[in-house]
């Protein structure tokens, strides 16, 4: 088995680093979770060569200083153009014109990692650049947005020679590719960067190929050809032996599979066992780039080709086969602009006719409109194309190196030729106007990019993410100041030292500042002309007096660059209430998505979503763990116990007595004993006066846990056990536990003493010790209590009793207990000098003992149940829901994103002045009306294609997985079982008073008169304004009094003098046959 990274030679790596093995967790602690330790100590043994710095350049030497790259060298003698601003966001600086590119960009690109070194490549010519002695002192090497093919070989014979991985990159308008060669024999270490599958089986059959089963709860999740191993099998040993593996011929169920393995003489299965997939190397074969260019070779007629022979689909990596045909025509299209010598002038028409001689017949006769769109947009190169491009470019020199996740075999193609304008610019309208927007001009015209100065959007959140956003924006200029376009950000939280890996706006002097003025600083530094307004707050139902009615009208989009679903789904109700369009993405390390909610043409963010997480059961938790995420959830739940919700309910004790006694009395026994021995414990039993005394009672606590908890368990379930079916009760997910000895020279044991006895000290205020000698002298002489198991605690067999009795474990509570231990409490006022600090806890904070106290608790008890360990890594990860994270995806989604935002943009004036034009439903045709006034007309749209030019996506890097979609559209709902009418989530009924404020009689005769309804109920919020049920007499007067007065009064709404509209949900029937109606909700306008 080779080593990771051995398809790069060892010659190439930096000794001082690569063998030191130190790697700064703080900064890559979430890229880390990403990549792993070895991977990242290769990075920064390495040293990679980016030759071209346009915009996706310097993309992608971007995203590889983040990376963590030992040395970053750049090279792109080319002088700085106007041209070149609408991509590079590093080439901000007019005064710079006419510099070279490698000297704009490289001050920029020391600034992101003091751990890579960024050099500029000397060398006075292509020949003396690509030199093989140059070259072989690189791991790789990246070719960007080079026109000429014959360099494109020239440099991959060089690397072949020499072995070093190659990566070609071409981003041309929307239209681009990425390309691999690594070689004759690439290693790749592992395909998917996931944690190895496992499950627990139920039996093994007794066969020539041997059928597993696993448990009924369990998928195993596994595939054809994969290598599996097993360990804990009962009854047929071979399955025990180590480090032998099985490979998986059949999977026949999600919970059965089929392995080639003879078991008829292996014995019988008896009971447990446990399958793990095995992660096995396999070699890659890349072929030479000139085989792939074969529109280059010196025979090549156009006029006798065809696009069979210029292309063969096995080159291309996650191909789109509803589009397979344009990928192909594209790649000879690029290998005619090649031959072309120069990229066609944009907007020009008559560059088309001499461009079309270069290609076979059929691609001129079957892809004109591609062919005419490639040749009159590849002039200008987009920021958007940048990101998308560079971010999956930079993720394959990191495969190159690493040896890690599945590389594009062996090209990538992507267009956007949806974004495009239709009918295309001409040249008129692409000419440039000597401005920094000129290469994004040369694409869409002036019409769209004076389109894009004016936009108004919101990006919720200033993570990795927005920063990539923010990028785009200030390239592509939009939300400019002179055109009264804006950008608002918003985000709550301050910047840490791990958001610098991937956030590149930030720098280390901003931790600790605002994320969103952060951003907003660095996006004016990107642009001065940007008008961007920095909000540091959460958007949520308690700031909408900040986010109001004045805030979301003139918005024509919104980003939302958030981590958690809730605020998702609250930011997607006030669009879908605005008629807003959202773009939504998110990332989970080389994942990445995007969807596109377009108001009354798509379904909304809500209107679909992933089944929850599964919650780890509590049974499972308390007393039957068998994974080390229930060991690690079990001592995060530990943690808030000791250190934050016990000290809370002591100091609630001493601040408010008899009070909040008589508040916790109101919680049932259960809360109410538990509450009461947390005060005693801290006040009385052990209350410490120095650490010596937190150490005392972290020892204790150890025999808690880890001894007599472990005693009593097994006192209830002994370990031969049998259920009532015979059946062993130890058996299945359930395992035996074992009491653990303390032993202080053993030193996980002192790790727990050590973290435990410094959190107690810190909740009260006592000076801290780390001198583990000290404590290990300590604690070596505190001697505990004997322990005897007791019969009068409850332990739960199953989830089902857990559920019942409300815990896993309870003991009798009775009142005389309780008064017993109220009888113990020591008047508050005893306590004066007191102080308690409850801990939140703080996952990343390698000052704090938070994660040490974690990791050592999560595996004390993994050791009681025979779980393998975690690190301490591994423990923050999963017991701080980390969210692993790396800059190349996130690029890649924000990219996708704006070319979104392209499309949004052509379509303004419809979402700007009646986006009802874009449903299907017939109901939004009669849905907007006033108290005087009927309602408007609705011009006809081709919604269908409308629709078919956005995108949502799903992308994984790791495999080199690339799928495109159109968004779905808003379903419709009948208005009612025998009528035609419908509506969809979009769809509302407008009501304006017209500055009157109407009552509920004119409300309700305005609906019966203009929309032929009758409201039978009526609410606001959640109360009731009007029923068919109230007496008369509340109903007349309910009718006779405005709306605004019977929302304030009856629904207790409070109305700010910045108010203008009140929702109301109504029932109705048809007014002519009394067939109840469901109709959307009302939203009344009642000031102007």
């Amino acid at each position: 088995m080779l080593r990771l990274g051995d398809s790069v030679p060892p010659e190439r790596v930096s000794r001082t680093q690569a063998e030191s093995g130190a790697i700064d967790e703080s900064l890559y602690s979430r890229q880390l979770y990403v990549l792993g330790h070895e991977a990242q100590r290769r990075l920064a043994g390495a040293s990679v060569l980016v030759i071209g710095l346009t915009g996706t350049g310097t993309e992608i030497a971007k995203d590889l200083a983040l990376a963590g790259f030992h040395a970053l060298h750049v090279y792109d003698p080319a002088p700085l153009a106007l041209q070149h601003m609408a991509a590079n966001f590093y080439a901000c600086d007019a005064s710079l014109l006419g510099t070279p590119l490698h000297t704009v960009v490289v001050p920029h690109l020391v600034e992101l990692n003091p751990y890579c070194h960024v050099y500029t490549e000397d060398a006075a010519s292509w020949a003396e650049l690509i030199d093989p002695d140059r070259i072989r002192g690189f791991a790789a090497v990246v070719l960007v947005n080079e026109l000429s093919i014959d360099r494109h070989i020239e440099l991959d014979r060089v690397c072949r020679s020499v072995r070093v991985p190659l990566t070609i990159v071409q981003s041309r308008g929307v239209f681009g590719y990425v390309l691999n060669d690594f070689g004759d024999a690439h290693t790749v270490i592992d395909d998917n960067g996931e944690e190895p599958r496992s499950a627990h089986i139920s039996h093994i059959s007794n066969e020539e190929k041997a059928c597993v089963t696993c448990l009924d709860d369990q998928r195993h999740d596994l595939e054809e050809g994969m290598y599996v191993m097993f360990t804990e099998v009962d009854g047929m040993p071979m399955f025990n032996e180590p480090n032998r593996m099985f490979r998986v011929v059949q999977i026949t169920s999600p919970y059965t599979f089929v392995i080639d393995a003879d078991t008829r003489e292996a014995g019988v299965y008896r009971r447990g066992g446990i399958v793990t997939e095995v992660k096995v190397p396999r070699t890659v074969h890349f072929h030479p780039v000139e085989l792939l260019y074969r529109m280059a070779a010196s025979t090549w007629d156009p006029e006798s080709a065809t696009l069979s022979d210029v292309v063969d689909p096995n080159w291309f990596a996650s191909l789109d086969f509803m589009n397979e045909e344009r990928t192909f025509a594209l790649h000879a299209m690029f290998q005619a602009l090649s031959k072309f010598g120069r990229l066609p002038a944009p907007g020009t028409e008559a560059e088309v006719a001499a461009f079309k001689r270069m290609l076979p017949a059929d691609i001129q006769e079957k892809h004109d409109a591609l062919l005419n769109a490639f040749v009159r947009t590849v002039y200008g190169e987009l920021a958007p194309m940048a990101s998308i491009l560079g971010g999956i470019a930079a993720q394959e020199v990191l495969k190159a190196v690493t040896g890690k996740f599945t590389p594009i075999h062996q090209i990538f193609s992507f267009n956007a030729m949806e974004a495009l304008p239709t009918p295309l610019p001409n040249e008129l309208e692409c000419a440039p106007r000597g401005t920094r927007y000129d290469g994004q001009i040369a694409v869409f015209g002036r019409a769209l990019q004076d389109t894009i100065h004016d936009l108004a959007y919101f990006c919720v959140g200033a993570g990795a993410i927005a920063a990539e956003l923010l990028k785009c924006w200030a390239c592509m200029g939009l939300g400019l100041a002179s055109h009264g376009g804006s950008i608002a950000i918003t985000d709550m939280d301050t910047i840490e030292r791990s958001n610098l890996n991937r956030q590149f706006l930030f720098r280390a002097t901003d931790i600790g500042r605002s994320k969103s003025l952060a951003a907003r600083d660095a996006a004016l530094r990107l642009n001065p002309e940007l008008n961007v307004r920095a909000l540091e707050m959460r958007v949520g139902p308690d700031t909408e007096h900040v986010f109001s009615d004045d805030f979301w009208e003139p918005l024509d989009g919104v980003c939302t660059a958030l981590d958690n679903v809730d605020a998702r789904l609250y930011i997607d109700q006030r669009c879908v209430y605005y008629l807003k369009p959202l773009l939504d993405s998110g990332t989970l390390g080389t994942k990445g998505s995007t969807q596109v909610v377009v108001p009354y043409l798509t379904e909304s963010y809500g209107s679909s979503r992933d089944p929850p997480e599964r919650s780890i059961p509590m049974c499972t938790l308390k007393n039957f763990p068998y994974r080390i995420e229930h060991t690690l959830q079990w001592a995060r739940d530990l943690f808030e116990g000791l250190f934050k919700a016990s000290i809370e309910d002591t100091k609630q004790y001493l601040e408010r007595g008899s009070e909040y006694i008589a508040e916790l009395e109101k919680q049932g026994p259960g809360i109410f004993s538990g509450a009461l021995e947390n005060v005693l414990e801290n006040l009385q039993t052990y209350r410490p006066q120095n650490f010596k005394d937190c150490v005392v009672w972290a020892r204790n606590k150890f025999e808690e846990l880890y001894v007599n908890n472990i005693r009593q368990l097994l006192h209830a379930f002994p370990p031969d056990m049998v259920d009532s079916s015979g059946q062993p009760f130890w058996s299945g997910t359930k395992r035996a536990p074992t009491p653990l000895r303390f032993d202080p020279a053993d030193p996980l044991h002192l790790e727990f003493i050590v973290a435990a006895a410094n959190l107690r000290a810190e909740t009260f205020g006592i000076p801290l010790c780390t001198d583990r000698e000290q404590v290990r002298a300590i604690v070596a002489n505190v001697s505990v209590p004997a322990f005897q198991p007791s019969s009068g605690v409850k332990i739960a067999a199953s989830e089902e009793e857990a559920q019942a009795s409300g815990a896993a474990v309870t003991a009798n509570v009775d009142q005389q207990r309780i008064e017993q231990l109220l009888a113990r409490l020591p008047p508050p006022e005893s306590f004066a000098s007191l102080s308690l600090y409850p801990l939140e806890f703080e996952k990343d904070d390698e000052d704090r003992w938070d994660m040490d106290f974690v990791t050592a608790a999560s595996n004390l008890r993994a050791l009681n149940y025979g779980i393998p360990l975690a690190d301490k890594h591994k423990s923050r990860g999963i017991a701080g829901r980390i969210i692993p994270a790396i800059a190349t995806s996130t690029a890649l989604v924000a990219g996708l994103v704006c070319l979104e935002i392209y499309k949004l943009a052509q379509i303004r004036p419809i979402l700007r002045t009646n986006p009802r034009a874009l449903s299907a439903s017939s109901f939004s045709a009669i849905s907007t009306s006033s108290a005087v006034t009927n309602g408007t007309s609705v011009p006809l749209v081709d919604r269908v294609k409308v629709l078919e030019r956005f995108r949502n996506s799903y992308v994984n890097l790791a495999l080199s997985l690339f799928n495109f979609s159109e968004p779905i559209q808003a379903p419709l709902q009948p208005m009612s079982p025998s009528g035609n009418r419908t509506f969809s989530l979009w769809d509302r009924i407008e009501v304006d008073g017209n500055g009157h404020d109407l009552t509920l009689a004119e409300f309700m005769e305005h609906f019966e008169r203009e929309l032929g309804l009758h409201i039978s109920m009526m609410s606001c919020g959640v109360a009731i304004l009007f029923s068919g049920w109230l007496a008369p007499k509340k109903a007349a007067e309910r009718r006779a009094t405005p709306l605004t007065e019977l929302a304030q009064a009856v629904g207790k709404i409070q109305l700010t003098d910045k108010d203008r509209f009140l929702v109301f949900e109504v029932m109705a029937e048809d007014a002519s046959t009394g067939e109840e109606v469901e109709v959307p909700f009302v939203r009344y306008r009642f000031r102007r």
